[in-house]
């Protein structure tokens, strides 16, 4: 046997509790980025901080770079507000998976709304099976639904081994955001 073939658009799913599904999907994006393919990130969450990646990103060609979210739903004040922003965003997914802009999509934190009940795991799941051919989708987020676990064609699990927060150690600009 020669090894594998065939070529196809993967579904890749970083989960756990661990620093990094952010930070990995970001590698993987700009590793595409310089092959010249054309990436889509949407941040369902993620919505006050200006973070390093952002600024850059929104200034990436071939990036297009959308912060749909409102920041952080455990903080939040207005959780109708949330779910309307996490519907909002999960529209323009829905548009990305079927149309031809992008080669790479990456579906920031997905989990967490779908864990929160803003979009069903049941309507997600059908839009990336009917996404584009082709097309790759990454997609990020603590506690995986099992039917995304199911799916996806690489799961990588991250796993918190010791960080310095625990330490008292605050979020260090360049590393975290």
């Amino acid at each position: 046997m020669d090894g594998p073939k065939r070529r196809q658009g993967l579904i890749l799913l970083n989960t756990g509790d661990g620093k990094g599904k952010t930070t990995a999907a970001l590698g993987v994006a700009f590793r595409a980025l310089g092959h010249g393919m054309r990436v889509g990130m949407l941040q369902f969450i993620k919505g006050k901080w200006r973070t390093g990646e952002r600024r850059l990103g929104e200034n990436t060609s071939n990036l297009t770079w959308l912060t749909m979210g409102r920041g952080f739903t455990w903080e939040s004040e207005d959780l109708a507000r949330d779910r309307a922003a996490a519907a909002a965003a999960w529209e323009t997914a829905r548009q990305w998976l079927n149309g031809n802009d992008f080669d790479l999509i990456v579906l920031d934190e997905i989990t967490y709304v779908v864990n929160y009940g803003f979009v069903p795991v049941e309507e997600v799941v059908a839009a990336l099976k009917s996404r584009r051919e082709g097309l790759h989708v990454i997609l990020t987020g603590r506690a995986a639904h099992p039917e995304l676990v199911a799916l996806a064609d690489l799961v990588t699990e991250m796993r918190a081994v010791k960080h310095p927060y625990r330490d008292g150690v605050r979020a260090q600009k360049g590393i975290e955001f």
